[in-house]
């Protein structure tokens, strides 16, 4: 890192904060506040909805198995895309018509009041575990490009996102995840035009990665791996299409937008899985020794993408780079806070401690909560770095696995199958933790071994893919059973719960009319005039790092990073000249 490195990341930082002073003019209510009072524009919803959907865990520990494993790592991002389009197909329009604020509300709908208060209350931590991941994975990869302590790193950034959270709410998280996502793929496109080129070219480096990283006949030699990628597919799928998701889509105008949303964010995906895992599965040929490149990192690998970033990036896009890791964090982290004290405050405090709360005190309830949840995320991923022999893509999958799958479960199935009892939610979470704990303790690699006769070494790779996968298969079968065991109580619910369950059902059904249902006025060529204008000045600031003393080609990297930012900030500025 260059004191140029170090400028670009303290601009980042200002802009992040400005971001957050500008859009807090947008808050009246708590609506604002949690779900940017149903207004988002598709292009800034779908952006954000892409961030949200990953963290520096890409860049950390997902680059760890591209970087050990090869090709598989892929799947988890095909399958995130896989999901995204399927929101654009069906789940997106239908979560934007539960007209609620969070998520929670719609289970309430959906399964009564002792299932909204069990999901939020299993929701909320195991959300800060997850965010506790994403922070951990950003002190990772902050520890190997300032070489300082990941402790450190994790209260330094972690006191920074609580900050940009809490002051701009939703409204500045989407706003700054759309901004960052014009700066992130940018770079990561040159991140890996440079690798390939580090490494002598494309086809010098298929060649020498074709027997290890690109070596497709894994699927066969490879105990478990075929059954892991189907498992993952189906995870990923359940991750992006459940009700506790909602949220994504709780924030734009209406239908039409969620489900364009859902394609940008899809498409954003596919184009991903190449420009982030090409350069870590390059840095096997150009640093096959990361453990002498990052001796602090407990995890070697994890360093693998910045190993090859710092050996061929033009001297200040290493900063642009942090920035647009942290960024992908900030958005994650961010979101999840706002959500989560969106559903503490409307889900547990309005209707249980304060029925009668004016709207501002519901508005300082939530920053109070934001302020609470930020701490407690930071103490998370301090655990986090003080437990060893395990690394951040096997923390992240297994936990995603064994841990969120139980709830996500009849989350999906309540938005499929309509008409089963209130209990359905709350004791399908039940049999489903129950199942992730008998797989995890008698179905574990050792019975697999004894039960397929495996006869060679259990690898490392392979006892993951088999954790990891017989987790999803037992979990989603189980609560698939018994959830619709249930459907057959249907018929013994009270009045009272059908209703809110055919209400619940006919939300489903009816696309959002904005004009008609919403009481504020839209604000649509306001957003694209200050997202365009917020993009000129930052991308004419990168393109103005092309001055920077650099060989050409590093200049011209440049000027392609900050032009994709100023060009996109125009389009939308003439968009809003051209409807005002």
């Amino acid at each position: 890192m260059t004191v140029y490195d170090y400028a670009v990341l303290g601009f980042y930082f200002a802009f992040m904060l400005v971001i957050s002073w500008v859009f807090r003019k947008f808050i009246t209510n708590v609506s604002d506040y949690f779900r940017s009072g149903g207004q988002v524009l598709w292009w800034m919803a779908g952006g954000s909805a892409f961030m949200v959907s990953f963290s520096a865990w890409t860049f950390t520990g997902a680059a760890s198995r591209a970087y050990s494993d090869g090709w598989p790592i892929m799947v988890i991002y095909l399958a995130n895309a896989i999901g995204f389009f399927a929101n654009a197909a069906y789940f997106g329009p239908k979560l934007r018509q539960l007209r609620v604020i969070t998520s929670m509300e719609a289970v309430r709908q959906r399964f009564g009041r002792v299932s909204e208060q069990t999901f939020t209350w299993v929701t909320l931590p195991l959300q800060m575990l997850t965010a506790g991941i994403w922070l951990y994975g950003l002190g990772v990869f902050f520890s190997a490009a300032f070489n300082i302590d990941v402790e450190l790193t994790i209260i330094v950034t972690g006191i920074c996102v609580l900050f940009i959270s809490l002051v701009g709410g939703s409204w500045a998280v989407i706003a700054s995840d759309f901004i960052q996502v014009l700066i992130l793929m940018p770079v990561t496109v040159v991140a890996t035009f440079l690798a390939v080129a580090h490494v002598g070219g494309w086809t010098p480096m298929v060649e020498k990665l074709s027997t290890t990283s690109l070596n497709l006949q894994k699927l066969a030699t490879d105990d478990f791996l075929l059954f892991w990628c189907v498992a993952i597919l189906l995870k990923q799928f359940l991750s992006t299409n459940n009700i506790a998701d909602a949220s994504r889509y709780l924030c734009v105008k209406d239908s039409k937008h969620a489900r364009k949303a859902a394609l940008l964010a899809g498409t954003l995906f596919l184009f991903g899985i190449v420009i982030w895992f090409l350069p870590p599965m390059a840095a096997t040929i150009s640093h096959p020794d990361l453990a002498a490149t990052f001796p602090k990192l407990k995890e070697p690998a994890e360093g693998s993408f910045f190993a090859i970033a710092q050996a061929t990036f033009p001297v200040g896009m290493v900063g642009l780079l942090v920035s647009g890791i942290f960024a992908a964090t900030m958005s994650s982290m961010d979101a999840g806070l706002n959500k989560n004290a969106g559903v503490f405050i409307k889900n547990f405090y309005q209707p249980i401690l304060r029925p009668g709360a004016p709207d501002r005190e519901l508005l300082k309830a939530g920053k109070v909560t934001t302020v609470v949840l930020g701490l407690v995320v930071v103490s998370v991923a301090l655990f986090y770095s003080s437990i060893k022999n395990l690394t951040l893509f096997e923390l992240m999958v297994k936990f995603q696995i064994l841990v969120s799958m139980p709830y996500i479960v009849p989350l999906v199935l309540g938005l499929i199958i309509k008409r089963t009892p209130a209990w359905s939610g709350w004791s399908t979470v039940i049999v489903c933790f129950v199942v992730s704990f008998l797989t995890d303790r008698y179905l574990n690699i050792a019975w697999a071994a004894q039960k397929f006769g495996m006869i060679d070494d259990v690898t490392h790779w392979e006892r993951q893919n088999w954790e990891q996968g017989i987790g999803v298969f037992t979990i989603l079968g189980a609560g698939i059973v018994w959830f619709l065991f249930t459907k057959l109580f249907y018929r013994y619910e009270t009045p009272a719960n059908k209703a809110a369950i055919e209400l619940y059902c006919t939300n489903l059904a009816t696309p959002v009319d904005y004009a008609k249902e919403e009481t504020a006025v839209a604000t649509d060529d306001k957003q694209s005039w200050l997202i365009g204008w917020l993009c000129l000045p930052y991308g004419a600031v990168v393109v103005l790092m092309a001055l920077i003393p650099n060989a050409p080609l590093g200049r011209l990297a440049f000027v392609f990073c900050g032009g994709c930012v100023m060009l996109i900030g125009g389009l939308l500025v003439r968009q809003a000249r051209a409807k005002t």
